[in-house]
């Protein structure tokens, strides 16, 4: 038998760690798409991300600038879709989580992986490995490199699309080794548009080209102000993510299930959860709730902004209460998003409770939310 070549036993290596994709680019700057970051970020579609600055986007396009002497990259992809738990049954006001964020924080389920992979990098060529490893926590141009390297390619929906489903998170290496690269896909959506058509806020403006400013998983992750108040109805009931672009993407028909038992929800809840509850956390509640969860990336005030949308838009009047609460919460944030809910749902119940608000309410935004609430202009 043949003796398997370094980047065979590579491959082998990721499958052993649980990767369901692993290709091998050459560490060359990312030219093409460093122009297309720095012109998103100059048309404004990247949102408040002020950490994604152009100086940002030119040293991650660099692999060299970031592992001088680095020669090649390998590209690893992991799935985590999962199935939910059964939907509830119970009476109960629940919302949707992305599917990414059921399980555990993938960041340090991956950093774990990668460390072990760049130990097995340096024994499997006999030397210390030079390596710098990345999965969604550095510079790097993720996709690109997933791209050049034959992992994926890229959708209309901006994801990377793999052979098995686009429900992937991506990591790279970046190392001085010299590895055979990779041939790129020739795979294309084609003429789908299903993930264009699908998006309820039109954040999708064009194929490959997504505009942050109006995509549900930015709003209720990223953002840290106030929603847009046209764009809160079109949110549904999502308070973390949102998969409906992927939901309707043709190559996920076919998607395989995960190997990964720590991106699978622990309960019903972790998928779908109790609304109502979530408005009564504390921070230090919040906190040890969604401890080792990515779901603590929005913070206690983001979630309860976004459960406050949610509440408006399923529109039951047993969360008046709850949102009449919410009135008199310290965030100033909150407070605006839980009047606004409150107009959504109207009834006496809801008005008085506005009303009563308006009277001792002191910060001008609030007051405005409340106004246009009673005015019956909450959309």
């Amino acid at each position: 038998m043949d003796k398997l070549t370094i980047e065979e036993r590579i491959k082998d290596l990721a499958e052993e760690l649980g990767f369901d994709g692993i290709g091998f680019t050459d560490a060359e700057p990312f030219s093409k798409h460093q122009e297309i970051a720095l012109a998103r970020l100059e048309d404004g579609l990247m949102g408040e991300l002020s950490w994604y600055t152009p100086e940002r986007i030119e040293r991650g396009s660099d692999p060299a600038a970031i592992l001088p002497g680095g020669r090649s990259i390998i590209s690893l992809a992991m799935s985590y879709y999962s199935v939910a738990p059964d939907a509830p049954t119970d009476d109960d006001l629940h919302g949707r989580v992305s599917n990414y964020a059921w399980g555990q924080d993938y960041h340090a389920l991956l950093r774990k992986k990668l460390k072990v992979f760049i130990t097995r990098l340096s024994e499997m060529a006999g030397e210390t490995v030079r390596a710098k490893a990345y999965n969604d926590t550095g510079p790097v141009q993720d996709r690109a490199i997933a791209e050049r390297a034959g992992v994926g390619w890229f959708g209309k929906n901006t994801n990377i699309l793999t052979s098995k489903g686009s429900w992937v998170f991506l990591a790279e290496v970046i190392t001085d080794m010299e590895l055979q690269p990779d041939v790129p896909l020739k795979k294309t959506c084609g003429a789908c548009t299903l993930c264009i058509e699908a998006c309820p806020t039109g954040a999708l403006i064009a194929p490959y080209v997504l505009d942050s400013n109006r995509c549900i998983s930015y709003l209720t992750i990223e953002l840290r102000g106030a929603i847009p108040r046209e764009l809160r109805p079109l949110v549904g009931d999502w308070i973390f993510g949102c998969d409906i672009c992927q939901d309707v993407c043709p190559v996920n028909r076919k998607a395989e299930l995960t190997k990964e038992y720590g991106f699978y929800a622990k309960d019903m809840d972790t998928a779908n959860p109790r609304l109502l509850t979530l408005l009564t956390l504390s921070d230090e509640e919040f906190a040890a709730q969604f401890r080792g969860s990515p779901i603590r990336r929005a913070k206690n005030e983001g979630m309860k902004r976004n459960v406050c949308v949610a509440l408006g838009n399923i529109g039951d009047e047993r969360a008046v209460s709850g949102l009449t609460r919410a009135l008199m919460e310290e965030s100033a944030l909150v407070r605006c998003h839980a009047a606004w809910a409150l107009g959504r749902i109207g009834g006496d119940a809801a008005i008085r409770s506005l009303r009563e608000a308006l009277a001792q309410e002191h910060d001008h935004n609030v007051i405005g939310e409340i106004e246009c609430a009673l005015d019956g202009d909450e959309e």
